[in-house]
């Protein structure tokens, strides 16, 4: 006959008990340190977060119109957004009898681009010349450093030995009369799909453990005003950061012939986790 194997009922009772006091022991040495592992995942989750926003807002802050940034209230930033921008020909050229200078005494309707543009404009894009004041680049009609762009044209390429007879022309929509521009003849190029860009922090605050605002960058056109108030974020706008429980702007323009500097301040807050970064960005205002 085969011998019967396996638990009795007191060996299986004896393995409950002794379970049960070990369990919250184990317990006691184990949960600190799975909730340091998912704490400290949340705080990377956050940094990684936090620090991609601001990155990117630095990065497109670089790239602003000079003197178009304007601070609202410390809960938002509002600048024109540059895609490209070049030097255009400021004197008639007396080797090239087809040279089209700009005009700054007057309303002109095209001028020869001298330098290579890293992208290239399109129709109902903007150009922007000599914006020293703020509220010039948002303006409308001849009080305005802007215009629209009707067409781009590349130029036949020179000689070698010839660099002076430019790279394209830029017709405008209508002519315009631009101010004269700082030294050296700089416009920039405004996308007609990105004009003006503002950041906005909105809810920010701390509720059950978590940051309740959100950062938002939201995009909007050129109607005339200047920017008096943080834009209202539509539901197509997604945010770039999340749990927001704290964030600020601060922005020092500077003078004309120097950099101004942007001070962002971004705080997340989720499930007790908090982290605070600080970026700052300069800027050029250099018309």
């Amino acid at each position: 006959m085969r011998q019967a194997s396996g638990f009795t009922l007191v060996e299986l009772v004896l393995v409950v008990i002794i379970t049960g006091i070990l369990a919250p022991a184990l317990t006691v040495f184990f949960k600190p340190a799975l909730d340091g592992y998912f704490d400290t995942r949340r705080r990377a989750e956050l940094g990684d977060m936090a620090d991609t926003a601001l990155r990117r807002m630095g990065r497109e802050l670089r790239r602003a119109v000079p003197n178009s940034l304007i601070a609202l209230d410390g809960n938002c930033i509002e600048f024109v957004l540059a895609k490209s921008g070049g030097l255009y020909r400021r004197e008639v050229d007396i080797s090239n009898a087809d040279s089209d200078p700009l005009d700054s005494t007057a309303a002109d309707v095209s001028f020869d681009v001298l330098s290579p543009l890293a992208v290239a404009p399109v129709a109902g894009d903007f150009v922007v010349i000599g914006n020293q004041n703020t509220a010039d680049v948002y303006a409308e009609g001849s009080g305005s450093t802007r215009a629209e762009v009707q067409e781009w044209e590349l130029l036949p390429e020179p000689p070698p030995d010839d660099i002076s007879r430019g790279k394209g022309r830029l017709t405008l929509k209508s002519a315009h009369p631009f101010p004269p521009a700082y030294d050296g003849g700089r416009f920039f190029v405004v996308s007609q799909a990105e004009q003006r860009i503002a950041y906005v922090c909105r809810n920010t605050g701390e509720a059950a453990g978590n940051g309740s605002g959100t950062l938002v960058r939201v995009v909007r056109g050129f109607d005339g005003s200047v920017p008096g108030a943080c834009p209202t974020p539509t539901a197509s706008e997604a945010p770039l950061a999340r749990r927001a429980a704290a964030c600020s702007f601060d922005y020092q323009p500077g003078a004309t012939e120097q950099s101004g500097f942007v001070s962002i301040r971004l705080q997340l807050l989720e499930a007790g986790e908090r982290i605070t970064l600080v970026y700052g960005a300069h800027v050029s205002n250099v018309p």
